[in-house]
């Protein structure tokens, strides 16, 4: 397995069919400009697997922390350590920038995606409810 940073629209286009929606080239352009924007590519058998994406965020009393914004596996590569690997790509530079942490928001009840986050380093602490608002 190879992690590597998406840099093009084209690379991520590859992987269209992991996201929720249909890709925008534009965003997608967007996302890999934006400073503190990162994005990692699993790649297995020749081809991309899986991505992960994540932010980061700056407070003026906190510092800057990583924001793992969202992960996804192509079925047949999931439950072989791909999750888990593509946080600990996106952890790497996290941890060069400076950032003092990195957190995610899990629906209750994704043991898989709990499980994936505790195999890469990641504890539970118990503590999130996450308020959403729709402005769509």
């Amino acid at each position: 397995m190879e992690m590597r940073r998406a840099i093009t629209v084209g690379e991520v286009t590859a992987v269209e069919y992991l996201f929720d929606h249909p890709l925008r080239p534009e965003r997608a352009r967007r996302f890999l400009g934006t400073q503190g924007h990162h994005l990692f590519l699993a790649y297995e058998d020749g081809g991309p697997v899986g991505f992960v994406s994540g932010v980061e965020t700056v407070h003026p009393d906190k510092g800057t922390e990583m924001f793992l914004y969202e992960p996804a596996v192509a079925g047949p590569f999931r439950r072989r350590g791909t999750g888990s690997a593509l946080v600990r790509a996106l952890a790497a530079p996290a941890r060069e920038r400076g950032c003092y942490g990195m957190w995610v928001g899990v629906d209750t009840g994704n043991d898989v995606a709990l499980a994936t986050y505790r195999s890469a380093g990641g504890k539970d602490d118990g503590s999130c409810t996450v308020v959403t608002w729709d402005f769509a």
